[in-house]
């Protein structure tokens, strides 16, 4: 006789909050994990780039070289590199180890949003308030984008990059899909200024968040809606949204103070996470644990599944 097999345990949510960063850069526009998920950036009103530790909350590093807020920053598969994009309509290639500039790119006409680099750090895809994307060699000395992606016809307000595809939310209510290496262009239309896009973990589907406070999944092939979520509040803020790492949930910031999560195939609502009583300006999603970053005002918090077990030895900077 066999016995049944046991069932699958339900995933758990990031509900513990392990701790929370004072992180002294005025209001925190985004925070992000790196590649790996030990180093938090944090990208601040005062015009710096901070990279964290995740596991002490230490700060380890302090980027400065913006002329004004830092909104958007991502570092490279191999932590050697990081790039960040300001209202100074500016991008800026860092050393991680040293701080240093290494270099500073300039060509959008209006405040860059979003900024990625492809899986090689070869490439940076930067999207701007100018309605464009703009991609850059990052091995070459050349200051002029390698391509410009102006189909947008208001300003690109998130963009995420998968192998050899692009994603682009843009205010005037479009999801757009590059295929770099065919050419090709897949526009998808939701009636209100898109705040945030990003691709599902198995590559199927898109998310996408919008000013009238819905979060949608669409079939990547065929534009279909696969689900919609609600109950958060977002009407006036460009804030993120991400499916956790194995596409059992979508989670958004909300206006109201809270991050709300769904069970992505009911559509439910699983947890309603309460952070504060600001907006929670942006999140990030690990990419292997189950932990979660979100910013409210000028603190980062990070949540877990479940309460942290004592660690012994600091964490050194990634060289």
């Amino acid at each position: 006789m066999s016995f049944p097999e046991p069932r699958p345990q339900v995933p758990q949510l990031p509900q513990h909050l392990l701790r929370s960063i004072d992180c002294k850069q005025g209001a925190v526009r985004a925070v992000r994990f790196n590649a790996d998920g030990n180093y938090i950036l944090s990208c601040g009103s005062d015009k710096s780039l901070k990279l964290w530790s995740v596991s002490r909350g230490t700060l380890l590093k302090t980027y400065s070289g913006h002329g004004y807020d830092v909104l958007d920053a991502d570092g490279s598969f191999d932590n050697s590199q990081l790039c960040s994009c300001s209202s100074d309509k500016s991008l800026i290639l860092w050393d991680v180890a040293t701080g240093q500039v290494t270099r500073k790119l300039r060509g959008h006409a209006g405040k860059v949003n979003c900024v990625q680099f492809n899986e090689e750090a070869s490439v940076i895809f930067s999207g701007s308030l100018d309605g464009t994307v703009r991609s850059w060699d990052t091995r070459s000395r050349r200051f002029e984008p390698i391509q410009i992606l102006d189909e947008a016809r208001d300003g690109v307000s998130s963009l995420k990059v998968a192998q050899h595809e692009l994603l682009t939310g843009s205010v005037d209510g479009r999801v757009r899909r590059y295929d770099l290496r065919k050419g090709q262009l897949h526009v998808d239309f939701i009636s209100s200024p898109i705040t945030c896009v990003c691709f599902s973990q198995d590559g199927q589907c898109t998310l996408s968040s919008s000013l009238d406070s819905t979060v949608r999944l669409l079939d990547k092939s065929t534009g279909e809606m696969l689900g919609e979520y609600t109950g958060h509040k977002m009407k006036g803020y460009k804030l993120d949204c991400c499916l956790s790492g194995k596409d059992t949930h979508v989670l958004s910031c909300s206006e109201d103070g809270h991050v709300y999560c769904w069970d992505l195939v009911e559509g439910s609502l699983t947890l309603k996470l309460p952070v504060g009583k600001a907006v929670v300006q942006s999140l990030s999603f690990h990419p292997t644990e189950t932990r979660l970053l979100t910013a409210m005002e000028g603190r980062v918090q990070v949540w877990a599944a479940e309460p942290e077990e004592e660690e012994e030895e600091e964490e050194a900077m990634p060289t």
